[in-house]
């Protein structure tokens, strides 16, 4: 459902982060974060009435748009290529 895989976390740990292990980089996190979001809008998709997903993926986007309003701050080019890679619209 909406939790991630080992290998798909490490997976996407890897492509963003400096090093394997660099789970704590904003742009690690927003990767995550927007990979879980995905995953619940699927679920919530063919699961009109599960109001309980519904405030979870709020709350998951509200933290995302957290990290990216701080990450636009300190890194407004890393910011801007991060968007694009991750296809979100802001």
């Amino acid at each position: 459902m909406s939790t991630l895989s080992a290998e798909r976390k490490q997976e996407i740990v890897t492509k963003f982060g400096e090093t394997p292990q660099d789970t704590g980089n904003t742009r690690v996190q927003v990767a995550l974060l927007t990979a879980r979001i995905n995953d619940l809008t699927e679920h919530l998709r063919s699961n009109k009435k599960d109001h309980h997903s519904r405030r979870g993926l709020l709350m998951l986007v509200g933290q995302r748009r957290r990290l990216l309003r701080y990450y636009e701050k300190s890194n407004l080019e890393g910011y801007r290529a991060l968007i694009k890679e991750l296809g979100l619209r802001r």
